[in-house]
């Protein structure tokens, strides 16, 4: 898969020193504007910029600049993308309209934020008819949980450093709840339990048995 970054989520990933789990659950390519690492990361995350500036030149993250959108000639449909984008999500945050919108542009089928506020990009592209799937960092731990080698008390633990580096105070239960009711119970897009349920099938793991694994540590 393919991912573009929020910047709230590079933060809560560096700032756990856990951000190798992007590289390795996206290994098709991460992406980030060129805005969100000169204007968002240098006002709400000096303290990780070094870290993520290696990581771009290590190839590990794609930085996709304008210059970059137009040599590939889908700069202006990147530019049609941010309006659109700019009129559904307010002036409160350019950081979420910009990776939304490139995610959209390159085709990057999965938008990372931990922006989970109604209105807010995890929520509304819930709702939207939109190829883009927006995964928080819980999903992202619990999907690397049913699908790879990582067993339930390394994915608790994982959450709890991001958790308390960052000073969420989210509760790993209703996590786990929210999770079981988009991919499972009551999708808001039922493609999202289509595919799931097809990942799970080429990884030969049952996505019951999984969640009973990591339910019996909460």
């Amino acid at each position: 898969m393919r991912a573009s970054l929020d910047t709230n989520a590079i933060i809560h990933f560096y700032k756990a020193g856990l951000q190798n789990i992007l590289f390795e659950f996206f290994d098709d390519g991460v992406f980030i504007y060129e805005q969100i690492r000169n204007i968002e990361l240098n006002n709400h995350g000096r303290d990780i910029l070094e870290a993520v500036d290696s990581d771009i030149r290590a190839g590990k993250i794609v930085l996709y600049t304008d210059e970059q959108l137009k040599k590939q000639a889908v700069f202006k449909i990147f530019q049609t993308n941010v309006n659109e984008n700019r009129h559904l999500y307010g002036k409160g945050d350019l950081g979420e309209v910009y990776a939304i919108s490139l995610a959209q542009t390159i085709g990057a089928y999965a938008l990372v934020t931990d922006d989970i506020k109604q209105g807010g990009p995890y929520m509304s592209l819930l709702q939207f008819e939109d190829e883009v799937m927006p995964f928080t960092f819980a999903d992202i731990l619990i999907l690397r949980f049913i699908l790879g080698d990582v067993d339930a008390k390394q994915t608790v633990s994982d959450f709890n450093l991001i958790n308390d580096k960052s000073e969420l105070n989210w509760a790993f239960r209703s996590q786990v709840t929210k999770f079981i009711k988009r991919f499972l119970t009551d999708p808001y897009r039922e493609d999202d339990k289509e595919w799931i349920r097809s990942r799970a099938s080429a990884c030969g793991v049952s996505i019951k048995n999984k969640m009973v694994e990591l339910s019996r540590l909460l």
